[in-house]
């Protein structure tokens, strides 16, 4: 064991001490926020600088209106469609928007014209209200006032209420438990690609310095691995955990700056009644509130650091497998593919499934089978899990990691040290057939 560790201080040493490290770890949780903010800035400071888009309406029956907004009026005209048309090819109009005599049943023949491709939003909204426009014609033939219905309709909101074990009631919003099933499962996604290419190049750059050799001959390949797999990945935890807390410092500093509080803060402030009840008077925002102070954050980040770690251990011995059989970073690829599928599967499974429906089968199984189980299993994490299926999943994770390792570890053991030969799946198949 002590030449493991002494492995692991020197994978770890060696890149906590690099520039490129400290760097990455600083400016890397600031990018995604500068880069949200510049949008925003150019969102905000763009308001009322643009030019107001016009759109030349030629409405064949009269009986369309539709009024104009911030960004878009409407000119309303009986010009010829082709007079309309050179508009939007001069200039002059943004898009020309051509309504002919339609049946109400079977609206037909409504066209949009521009010189630039329309976006979805425009095209969507003007779709919505001709829609509603044609409701309510049909409406008043039907001899009913359109007002009627509108004043009839009552906007009706669903409280979820699960209810846990004793009886207990939690208030639950579909809403944070997606959002923060999405943050862990990409987070956990990104760092076994990010960190695993770090240990497949590691081992490549070694066998190519031929330094490998030196070491095997002091070290057995299986502790070499292993060393090299626990230091990279406690790097990557390292960083993890400076990024928690920069993130919690820089979004404190900026939540207040603009006047506003941390959930911790506000949580303190819930324990006064009259700061409660001037909380409270937001529904919607006492509901997330509630949601957020009754998810077990605890649970929570254990179920997420054992699924971080386990996924990032099975994972990593394969990618430092890869490394050892291959001489260059391009021989590579042929074998990370089908690493990569399994990984590709629970990307898309956590947005297909496992948020949607968490507790559906294709969810259920997606979050047990070890290959799939750290993206799944973090996405529902946040929604709560049965005890039995966190328990077969986690070992079930165990039991893969230690097949993976072991499978790698046949592959490590002859690969380090071939070189100049041209690799392939049936040689690997020989490798692992080999005894030790």
């Amino acid at each position: 064991m002590s030449k493991v560790f002494l492995v692991i201080k020197r994978e770890y040493l060696a890149r906590v001490r690099k520039k490129s490290f400290l760097l990455a770890t600083l400016i890397t949780p600031l990018i995604f926020p500068a880069i949200l903010g510049v949008f925003l800035w150019i969102s905000f400071s763009s308001e009322g600088g643009d030019a107001l888009k016009i759109i030349e309406v030629v409405d064949e029956s009269d009986r369309f209106f539709i009024e104009s907004n911030g960004e878009y009026a409407f000119s309303y005209s009986s010009l010829p469609q082709e007079e309309a048309k050179k508009l939007v090819q001069d200039g002059d109009r943004f898009g020309f928007l051509y309504i002919p005599k339609v049946d109400v049943d079977a609206p037909e023949g409504i066209r949009f014209y521009s010189k630039k491709t329309p976006s979805v939003g425009l095209v969507g909204d003007l779709e919505e209200r001709l829609s509603n426009r044609i409701g309510e014609i049909r409406l008043y033939e039907l001899g009913i006032d359109p007002k009627v219905i509108r004043n009839i309709k009552t906007p009706v909101s669903i409280s979820s209420i699960t209810l846990e074990e004793g009886g207990d009631e939690k208030v639950a919003n579909a809403g944070v438990n997606y959002g923060l099933g999405f943050f862990l499962g990409i987070l956990i996604y990104t760092f076994i690609f990010v960190y695993g290419t770090q240990i497949m190049q590691g081992v490549i750059e070694e066998k190519s310095s031929r330094i490998i050799e030196i070491l095997v001959s002091s070290i057995k390949p299986f502790q070499l691995m292993l060393g090299k797999i626990i230091g990279i990945g406690a790097v990557g935890l390292t960083q993890f955990l400076i990024w928690i807390v920069l993130i919690s410092t820089v979004s404190s500093v900026v939540m207040g700056y603009f006047g506003m509080q941390m959930p911790q803060q506000q949580a303190l402030e819930m324990a006064n009644p009259e700061a409660a009840q001037t909380m409270m008077q937001s529904s919607e925002m006492a509901q997330v509130f509630q949601v957020i102070q009754g998810i077990d954050f605890v649970e929570l980040v254990l179920t997420f650091l054992f699924y971080f770690l386990g996924g990032y251990l099975l994972y990593g011995a394969f990618f430092a497998a890869i490394g050892a059989a291959v001489d260059s970073p391009g021989d590579a690829q042929q074998f990370m593919f089908p690493v990569t599928i399994p990984l590709i599967a629970s990307y898309f499974g956590l947005f297909i499934f496992v948020l949607d429906d968490p507790e559906s089968n294709v969810s259920f199984w997606l979050s047990v089978i070890p290959f799939t189980s750290p993206i799944s299993m973090v996405g529902r994490a946040s929604f709560g899990i049965p005890l039995f299926d966190l328990a077969v999943s986690m070992i079930l994770l165990i039991l893969g990691f230690l097949f993976t390792t072991w499978v790698a570890a046949k592959i490590y053991r002859i690969g380090i040290l071939v070189h100049g030969t041209k690799v392939n799946y049936k040689m690997l198949w020989k490798w692992i057939k080999q005894n030790n």
